[in-house]
């Protein structure tokens, strides 16, 4: 009776220790320091860029003042544009390294910080990551800023997958130079249930922004030629995703050495 016994707790202990080893495995990316490899490479829209929203702002609030944005056309029209693309490049397309142990510092990597301005959002798209505990405390990774005097905004952050949302926060912004900091409200991402990140003022619904969850610093966003180059990448073998958050997303596999390595990537735009 007693070697059954013992062969119990034997095993218990056993299962006990190999969860614990393989918890220790779940820590996520660890900062140390950077490799010696890059990736560089394009991102180009197959087809044409669908045709903006065009918003009435006649129909919202504060009219007059959202009206003085530069990009209103006669009659209080605004252009609303989700993608953009010139010369076949897409632009505001976040590449990303899905999954990578450790490498160099996050820095301010995946810290956000929003400006409500002119009744529009100047930030298009961003990347954001999950603070650390310390973080929390500290702030720094998402905030919001009202820039307009005498306009109320109320920013309304989103965890988007497919048609649901899942609100992270909803601050309301009543002066010129109220911050929201929302650091702490995005501390309970979880790296597979939270993507996408979309943000709306409440007061202006036509105010949008997005940007995306990202798990370690080595990412890019294209600019207006479509071009990133992520660097300090180890040697070795990862899928890297190119995501826009109204075309889509495609992974490849690329291997890393020592220098640069070309990934380009074609996003088909949606008929």
């Amino acid at each position: 009776m007693k070697k059954v016994l013992l062969a119990i707790l034997v095993l218990l202990v056993s299962i006990s220790l190999a969860g614990t080893s393989f918890a220790a495995k779940k820590k996520g990316y660890v900062a140390g320091t950077a490799g010696a490899g890059s990736i560089t490479g394009v991102v180009s829209l197959k087809g044409a860029a669908p045709a903006p929203i065009m918003e009435d702002l006649n129909k919202g609030k504060n009219v007059d003042f959202c009206k003085t944005h530069p990009d209103t056309k006669e009659g209080g029209i605004r252009p609303r544009v989700k993608v953009v693309a010139t010369g076949g490049k897409l632009t505001d397309t976040v590449v990303f390294i899905e999954a990578i142990d450790g490498g160099k510092p996050w820095g301010d990597f995946g810290k956000a910080a929003y400006d409500f301005k002119m009744c529009d959002i100047v930030q298009k798209v961003l990347a954001v990551r999950k603070p650390t505990k310390a973080e929390k405390k500290t702030g720094g990774i998402l905030t919001v800023t009202n820039q307009d005097a005498d306009i109320l905004h109320n920013p309304h952050g989103y965890s988007v997958s497919g048609a649901s949302r899942k609100t992270l926060f909803n601050k309301p912004l009543p002066s010129q130079g109220d911050i929201a900091e929302v650091t702490k409200n995005i501390a309970r991402l979880k790296q597979k249930k939270d993507k996408h990140f979309f943000l709306q003022c409440d007061q202006h619904n036509f105010m949008e922004a997005d940007a995306r969850f990202v798990w370690n610093p080595y990412y890019a966003i294209t600019g207006g030629d479509g071009a990133f180059k992520i660097e300090g990448i180890p040697a070795g073998k990862y899928k890297l995703t190119a995501w826009h958050p109204y075309v889509g997303e495609t992974t490849q596999e690329v291997t890393v050495g020592a220098g640069a390595v070309k990934a380009d990537f074609t996003l088909a735009a949606a008929k």
